[in-house]
């Protein structure tokens, strides 16, 4: 029998944000950190980025940042894009303008369900636990080296393979008797299954974590 498991059991909410989970204490305010390193001129590997003015988009700034206040870019290649383009100002002014509108964007782009969707959308055979990502999500969470970062769709997938999470959550998986139309499964099947729940949420994170050349952090 080939496994193949149900696709409901797999759609989970990806959780809320730290700031209204109860007993949790709030991410810092990284857009605070990042108008210092901006205003110097550095991105986050170190490097000064004035001499990238030439590789900005032609599209307005303030467009960019309009589509970050109001959702209208809540995608993890949109996000990437601009988050490149907000390295690369030239103006302090510029800069500056993106700070707590990309800060924001990421977070909404994880809370609002929009991370675990493309996820899934990664893994439609095999689909991506939600449990994992609101795991991840609650150590990031109270994690005090969450400073190092501002974007928290990096710090929740990076969060994923430091703690090595997906193999536990890909045991409990496969051991659903949904699973397997109702019924508990034998230890080869639930082991044969396991085994393809996590090859595919192990390959979906190191792709999504590909969008980023060079770690978004400050040290």
């Amino acid at each position: 029998m080939s496994p193949h498991p149900s696709s409901e059991s797999s759609k989970q909410s990806s959780g809320s944000s730290c700031s209204s989970r109860p007993g949790s204490r709030p991410l810092p305010l990284y857009h605070e950190i990042l108008e210092f390193y901006w205003n110097l001129g550095f991105t986050w590997t170190g490097r000064d980025t004035r001499a990238k003015a030439n590789s900005l988009s032609q599209k307005p700034l303030q467009e960019l940042v309009d589509s970050l206040l109001t959702h209208q870019v809540n995608t993890l290649t949109e996000l990437c894009r601009i988050e490149r383009i907000a390295a690369a100002c030239v103006r302090a002014e510029d800069a500056q303008a993106f700070q707590e509108p990309m800060t924001t964007s990421w977070n909404y782009y994880v809370n609002s369900n929009q991370f675990l969707t493309e996820l899934q959308g990664l893994t439609r055979s095999y689909p991506f636990n939600g449990d994992i990502v609101r795991d991840a999500h609650v150590q990031v969470c109270s994690d005090p080296d969450s400073n190092r970062s501002w974007n928290l769709a990096w710090l929740v997938l990076t969060k994923i393979k430091e703690e090595n999470l997906i193999p536990g959550y890909a045991v409990l998986e496969a051991n659903k008797p949904e699973m397997w139309g109702g019924r508990i499964p034998s230890p080869e099947e639930a082991q044969q299954l396991r085994m393809l729940f996590e090859d595919h949420w192990t390959r979906a994170v190191d792709r999504m974590l590909r969008h980023w050349t060079s770690p978004p952090t400050w040290y």
